[in-house]
């Protein structure tokens, strides 16, 4: 593997011969594409997952993680717009860092950003896979599993025209499906339902729910991790400084609305308790209202997966840039950064990127650390490899402030520094927090992020650069 000498402001644009020219991302999205893309990487986490949070700490303590957390993700949308519509290029916080700080922390940055994309879709397949299975018992998850990656990776090889609009519309039905459930349920909802014991079991707030609410960080962060993935689709994304900042804004709103709207509602239908360990609370919070008879419950088990397939195939669409962007600088091995030449779309890193998807879901049921399968500790090295580029992220914005203050800025965050550093804290204290909350697999991932680096600097030396 070679690297070219690259400095704070080298370009990312693709190198190639004039007389040969390579195919380059094409500029296709527009807003409502982009939105799409932002929701959709994220839909899936209204739907599972999160319920997790009432176990750790109870409904009204997990509430204050999520406005926490809300809160981290709005000041991080605001600042990551600054970044991306005055670094629209798909190496994302990559090349916010590259730009910033050089050539080794936009590595560090953009390996970890690999990890959150990577290692996330492995659990979303494996959801789509255990749902098939429940409707055609003669198909494994696994086998389901793998037949979801190997679908979504061609659609977002062979037709990417097609592949952001099957987003943006699988997108939009999972949000109407939620809609309905806030609705339907809305008549059986009591308040008094929802606060009973909501304090980590108590129904009046003692310094035993702290620890709980920073534990339940994870949970809350599932809400809406990965709606950062936009910025790697910004060099196909038409007139970036008008359309990012409107998605973005616009999605970080609507997953909002959404979250806050399905978690008191689910959790005042009853015994929010029942709900707590579950991995599918929304049909069961349906169940409490209307009866198993209901057309809505079947409505709700059929169209949820809507919401898996949504964040399923976007955060292949933001993997596969991330990969890209990185290869195409010479910071991984160059193959990975090839375009398809008919379509213009990242094969190579598209394929990379599932194949350890798919490594991942066969060696669930064999590979187990601190009693979770191998899916269920990924997603977690998932977090703390969004919470690390978040940092790096942060940082690179107060230092691009600094060391060019003149670089065009269409967007500029609003109240700097206090937002920034706002999102720059909560995700520092984040990462402690689940650090400590989950030491084996925090050490995993230090492992997997050493070894990255050790490998790429050895490469640095072995081609003199």
């Amino acid at each position: 593997m070679t690297r070219p000498t690259v400095t704070a402001t080298t370009s990312l644009t693709p190198r190639h011969d004039a007389r040969s020219p390579a195919p380059v991302l094409q500029r296709r999205f527009g807003v409502f594409h982009l939105w799409g893309i932002a929701v959709g990487l994220v839909i899936s986490g209204e739907y599972f997952g999160w319920s997790y949070g009432w176990a750790a700490v109870g409904t009204l303590g997990f509430l204050v993680t999520t406005f926490m957390v809300a809160l981290m993700y709005a000041a991080l949308i605001f600042s990551y717009t600054e970044l991306t519509t005055s670094i629209p290029k798909a190496g994302g916080p990559f090349a916010y860092v590259l730009a910033a700080f050089g050539p080794v922390p936009a590595f560090l940055t953009g390996f970890a950003s690999i990890m959150e994309f990577v290692f996330a879709p492995p659990a979303i397949a494996l959801a789509i896979g255990a749902y098939l299975h429940v409707q055609y018992p003669h198909v494994s998850a696994s086998t389901a599993a793998t037949g979801a990656y190997v679908v979504f990776m061609a659609l977002n090889i062979f037709g990417v025209n097609i592949a952001a609009t099957f987003e943006l519309v699988i997108t939009i039905a999972a949000i109407v499906e939620l809609l309905v459930f806030m609705v339907v349920v809305m008549p059986g909802f009591s308040w008094a339902n929802f606060v009973h014991d909501g304090w980590a079991g108590s129904d009046t707030f003692s310094l035993r729910a702290v620890g709980g609410i920073l534990a339940a960080v994870p949970f809350a962060i599932w809400f809406f991790l990965a709606i950062e993935g936009v910025a790697m689709t910004a060099e196909e994304a038409r007139s970036p400084h008008r359309t990012i900042p409107v998605a973005y804004i616009a999605g970080i709103i609507t997953l909002m609305v959404l979250a806050f709207g399905i978690m008191i509602l689910a959790g005042g239908v009853g015994d929010w308790k029942a709900l707590a360990n579950l991995n599918d609370p929304l049909p069961q919070a349906m169940l409490a209202v209307v009866g198993p008879r209901s057309g809505y419950v079947h409505m709700l088990v059929w169209l949820g997966l809507f919401g898996l397939v949504a964040s399923f195939h976007g955060i292949i669409m933001g993997y596969s840039r991330q990969i890209h962007a990185m290869a195409r600088e010479g910071y991984l091995p160059a193959v990975l950064g090839r375009l398809h030449p008919r379509f213009g779309t990242p094969w190579a890193a598209t394929l990379a990127g599932g194949v350890v998807g798919m490594m991942a879901i066969y060696g669930d049921r064999y590979v187990t650390i601190g009693g979770q399968p191998l899916t269920a500790n990924i997603v977690t090295i998932s977090v703390f490899g969004a919470l690390t580029m978040y940092l790096f992220a942060m940082a690179s914005l107060f230092r691009l402030r600094r060391s060019q203050p003149d670089r065009v800025r269409p967007w500029s965050v609003p109240g700097y520094p206090v937002v920034p550093g706002f999102a720059f804290g909560a995700a520092l204290c984040a990462l402690a927090g689940m650090a400590v909350s989950h030491l084996a697999i925090f050490g995993v991932y230090v492992v997997f992020m050493a070894a990255g680096l050790a490998v790429y600097l050895f490469s640095r030396r072995s081609s003199g650069t």
